[in-house]
């Protein structure tokens, strides 16, 4: 039987492929050679009988059929590893891991007070908690690398195969030194910020969408001086010492906002909402476990709306 023929090591390197985009870096990653990588995704074609990637001088891009079958392999992965874990889970007496990808605009916000409330319930789970770029984390979601991803709502075309469980809604903010010259303007321009450097969301960070279609819409195209970054270390003390402009979600200054350290410019940004949730694998349903984890944060973004 043609699933008999198909082994972890082509649904590994397919997998690897898509998310890096390039025979290369999955090669990198995998510690394999790229004709070895080559060959599992050939192996892997012609026993399906289709292309499932076809190949450019950009890198490798998935075909309908590749579109399909990563969903599946995806899932099937991500069930070989709960397996493995409950036999880990076994051996160690019961002992759980959940692995929680996290983007800026909850880390500093919800998140602390979730985990503290999902702790008091006294489980023996041990909490992994990863932070990067929203389209890396949802490629690990959905190959069963995380087990959840709390943040903004991505992209449609990013949704595939996942499902989001909404949990408020979230503008963008631009954040400021409390006595940055441009708070003392009687009527702020917004094309006023070209002046200053600009902290600036990367492109494939969640908010930059949002943010790009809001300076257009204002007459803003290229920023002259601005620097891409996620880290919102980074931007909290830049802005503490500079006259930088820092473009980014509410949450992640929030406290800092409301205890005067940071200062929001007088721009309305309402058309920057957006919807801030709980996105899971749609193929599978939460652990006891990780399910007992979503209610903490469901809890908390309540008590704190």
């Amino acid at each position: 039987m043609l699933e008999n023929r198909i082994k972890y090591r082509h649904l590994q390197c397919f997998l690897e492929v898509a998310r890096q985009g390039s025979v290369g870096g999955a090669a990198d990653v995998l510690a394999l050679t790229q004709p070895a990588v080559s060959k599992k995704l050939k192996e892997l074609e012609e026993m399906l009988g289709v292309r499932l990637m076809e190949r450019s001088r950009k890198g490798v891009e998935l075909t309908q059929f590749g579109e399909v079958f990563l969903r599946y392999a995806g899932a099937s992965v991500a069930a070989l590893r709960e397996g493995t874990n409950s036999i880990l889970q076994a051996q160690q007496g019961g002992k759980t891991q959940l692995i929680i990808g996290v983007l800026p605009t909850v880390a500093a916000s919800v998140l602390p007070q979730s985990v503290r409330r999902f702790r008091q319930g006294g489980l023996d789970v041990t909490l992994k908690l990863v932070a990067g770029p929203n389209t890396l984390l949802l490629s690990q979601l959905r190959v069963g690398e995380l087990d959840l991803v709390v943040g903004r709502l991505a992209e449609p075309d990013l949704m595939s195969g996942l499902s989001f469980q909404h949990l408020y809604s979230e503008r963008v903010t631009f954040v400021v030194r409390p006595d940055h010259p441009l708070l003392k303007t009687p009527s702020l321009d917004l094309k006023a910020i070209s002046d200053y450097t600009v902290l600036y969301p990367p492109k494939d960070s969640i908010i930059a969408t949002p943010v790009e279609r809001f300076l257009l819409a204002h007459g803003i195209g290229t920023l002259p001086d601005r620097i891409e970054t996620i880290s919102d270390a980074f931007g909290k003390e830049y802005i503490r010492q500079t006259d930088a402009v820092w473009i980014i979600s509410r949450g992640v200054a929030a406290r800092e906002i409301e205890a005067g350290e940071f200062a929001e410019l007088p721009l309305e940004t309402t058309e920057t909402l957006g919807q801030v949730g709980l996105t899971t694998r749609a193929d599978t349903q939460p652990t006891p476990a990780l399910q007992l984890f979503m209610n903490a944060v469901r809890d908390c973004a309540r008590t704190s709306g």
